[in-house]
């Protein structure tokens, strides 16, 4: 199956995002202020950090130690109904695999009678399912603190704009929505006259000479090239909008409680300059008096 240029971007952009998200839960913020560097070397661990452990998951999901968010949604993406376990609601995982196994026995039902559609809305009614499943796990994960950084992002991944709704950064909503809004706008409109050009294109050059169009096959080319472009742009856009409120929500967790002073103070007091390589150059100065200013904000 050959790939468009727009499919390519879209699996990059998503690759990357997923990339960046599912290890959300190596807490970045935590071991960057207790990492050593003089550890003995025959001790230490290997510095690249295990970005999934299967035995970390099925240990917690045998409830023997404790999960990070991160780690229960990348493990539960595969593993269907680890969240469940995970959250002892063990009631919802008959109703989830009864969800995803019907709807993929009825897509594979009607695409084996040709009824595309309905086998189409099946396998969709499937995903969703699976997706409940997901959005279940992280609302029903009880982290320590408010806001959890893991929990913002997952949100974020699985509904744009979620996570900055759990910031309580609620105005941050509309300008999301509305930037991925005109981004699928504007694919929409160009993915048409994309589609026009090209038909135009294939009717102007078509061996039985029956196109009579105002336009020439050069220009139709010429606009199917750059519509296309102009789509491939669009959905490049959507994407970074997308992939970038996913961050938004990750970064703003973090820094919740970040408190910012409008307050400015200076303060200036005497101070006492001593200098500072006396001792190497054994040389002999005197102290000179000096003020310190010092600013707070």
């Amino acid at each position: 199956m050959r790939l468009s240029r727009g499919q390519i971007l879209v699996f990059l952009i998503v690759a990357l995002a997923l990339g960046s998200v599912v290890p959300s839960y190596a807490q970045f913020r935590d071991p960057a202020f207790s990492q050593q560097y003089n550890n003995d070397p025959a001790t230490a661990a290997d510095s690249t950090e295990k970005l999934f452990s299967f035995k970390e998951y099925f240990g917690g999901l045998g409830h023997k130690n404790e999960l990070k968010v991160g780690t229960l949604f990348a493990g539960s993406a595969v593993f269907i109904g680890g969240n469940q376990i995970y959250n002892k609601q063990y009631w919802k995982l008959p109703i989830i695999y009864a969800g995803i196994g019907t709807g993929l026995g009825l897509g594979f039902h009607y695409r084996s009678q040709g009824n595309s559609t309905a086998a189409a809305l099946s396998f969709a009614g499937a995903g969703l399912v699976w997706w409940g499943s997901m959005m279940d796990g992280v609302i029903c994960y009880k982290p320590d603190d408010y806001p959890s950084a893991g929990k913002a992002t997952l949100y974020s991944l699985l509904v744009p704009g979620l996570g900055q709704v759990y910031n309580k950064e609620y105005w941050k909503v509309p300008l999301y929505w509305g930037m991925m809004a005109a981004g699928l706008h504007f694919y929409s409109d160009f993915s048409k006259n994309f589609q026009r050009f090209r038909g135009i294109y294939i009717d102007a050059t078509d061996s039985a000479g029956t196109y009579d169009g105002p336009i020439t096959a050069d220009q139709a080319l010429y606009y199917r090239n750059i519509y296309r472009r102009y789509r491939d742009y669009a959905l490049l856009a959507t994407c970074a909008v997308y992939v970038l409120q996913i961050i938004d929500a990750n970064v703003f967790s973090y820094m919740h409680n970040f408190e910012v002073n409008d307050d400015l103070s200076m303060s200036i007091s005497p101070t006492v300059i001593m200098p500072q390589f006396q001792m190497a150059s054994n040389t002999l100065s005197s102290p000179a008096a000096g003020l310190r200013i010092g600013f707070s904000f």
